[in-house]
């Protein structure tokens, strides 16, 4: 059995792919112990796949971060560890 292994590529057999239940274009996950290299299949967690409203929040971070609207982690410190003054609560 020969695998072929290029500049950004590796190419499995089909005979190993069936085998191992891997499709062509699935992710694997490359394991090494022992000068022994382990390829898995690395099947999608329901965590790598972001709702259309989480995707819309990320694309709307990413928008305010190109507009400079962000704070530095120092800055969110300062904030939180400053003291704050009590609020008046109005009569009702």
């Amino acid at each position: 059995m020969t695998v072929v292994v290029s500049r950004d590529e590796l190419v499995v057999p089909h005979s190993v792919r069936r085998k191992a239940g891997i499709k062509a274009g699935d992710k694997v996950e490359f394991r090494v112990a022992g000068g022994v290299i382990n390829i898995v299949p690395k099947h999608s967690e329901a965590d790598d796949v972001l709702t259309p409203e989480e995707s819309a929040l990320v694309k709307k971070a990413e928008r305010e971060m190109r507009q400079g609207k962000y704070l530095t982690l120092a800055q969110l410190r300062h904030d939180v560890d400053r003291p704050r003054s009590p609020r008046s609560r109005k009569a009702a």
